[in-house]
């Protein structure tokens, strides 16, 4: 394999303005090409919007997903690619034929559709169905694999993927500034985003404490480090419907080193170059080289009573 340069984006997305959005993807998708960068890397649900779904019903939500392949968003993003040469991820919400939704990922170059994930584990609205399935795929010789925001925080997850050949994990969010029972969770007060010119100090703190940055250095290097991986972290900035998100999007190596992070307020990416070598001088490799599956793999796949819940679902 030889050496891979990938972006990763913020931006301020807008609730149900697809076209809006795909316009900020194709700026910053040619931005990051003229930089040098192959691939770009936005967040979930970029091209649709994310929390402003949580109200809608089965009947909105279908108006609003699209078949994938076969959608206007994926030609406008195949498009994209042929213009600038460059490899664009980004989020949506898909329908099938018999009205099933769910929660995709793409990764779409200048011949089309590369790769479509669904999510495993979605929430925001009631109507959306879990995906079933990991997805490898190859990305200029390196073996890359999607998993979606909470779908990360479930660790069996990464470490599959990474058994089935994943150099690269693309981790598309939309998270942080929401309660839970975490000490230190809570949202961001919006005034603090309306007045970031004039004190961009006090919502800085906001963003890198507990309630945001902080609270992913918990457990984002990890899943690099453990798994010996290039964890691709890519998160909106600004406001989502009535909700503030704090971006600092990153690229993570396997040693779970930050190697890139956007650290403005601005619309931008960040671009990282990927070696290879990396991927087996990382102790992670070892680790996994070391496992003894025979005495825990019954454990782990062990059945039990899935409970998921999400508090701030319908919070106003």
């Amino acid at each position: 394999m030889e050496n891979l340069k990938i972006a990763t984006a913020q931006f301020e997305h807008r609730g149900g303005d697809k076209e809006y959005n795909l316009s900020v993807i194709r700026d910053l998708s040619a931005k990051a090409a003229e930089k040098g960068a192959q691939a770009i890397a936005f967040h979930e649900c970029s091209i649709t919007g994310y929390t402003f779904a949580r109200n809608l019903s089965k009947e909105q939500m279908l108006d609003v997903a699209e078949f994938v392949p076969g959608g206007p968003s994926v030609e406008r993003l195949t498009a994209f690619a042929k213009e600038s040469g460059i490899v664009i991820l980004a989020g949506l919400f898909e329908k099938d034929a018999d009205d099933n939704l769910y929660k995709p990922y793409v990764c779409v170059g200048p011949d089309g559709l590369i790769a479509k994930y669904r999510k495993l584990h979605p929430f925001i609205n009631p109507y959306l169905i879990p995906g079933n399935e990991y997805v490898i795929f190859d990305l200029h010789g390196w073996k890359c694999s999607i998993l979606i925001c909470y779908d990360n925080n479930i660790i069996e997850n990464v470490r599959a993927v990474k058994l089935l050949g994943a150099d690269i994990v693309f981790m598309p969010h939309v998270t942080m500034c929401t309660p839970s029972t975490r000490p230190g969770a809570g949202f961001v007060d919006p005034k603090l985003w309306k007045n970031r010119e004039a004190d961009p100090t006090t919502l800085r703190q906001e963003f890198d404490g507990l309630k945001g940055r902080a609270w992913l250095m918990k457990w984002l290097p990890a899943r690099a480090y453990d798994n010996a991986i290039y964890a691709v972290f890519s998160n909106p900035i600004g406001m989502d419907d009535d909700q503030l998100k704090a971006g600092c999007p990153m690229i993570i190596d396997p040693f779970g080193d930050i190697i890139a992070e956007c650290r403005s307020f601005d619309d931008e990416f960040v671009i990282a170059t990927l070696t290879p070598e990396k991927l087996t001088d990382a102790g992670g490799h070892r680790y996994i080289n070391a496992r003894r599956p025979e005495l825990y793999g019954d454990i782990i796949a062990a059945p039990h009573k899935s409970e998921q819940k999400v508090i701030w679902l319908n919070t106003n």
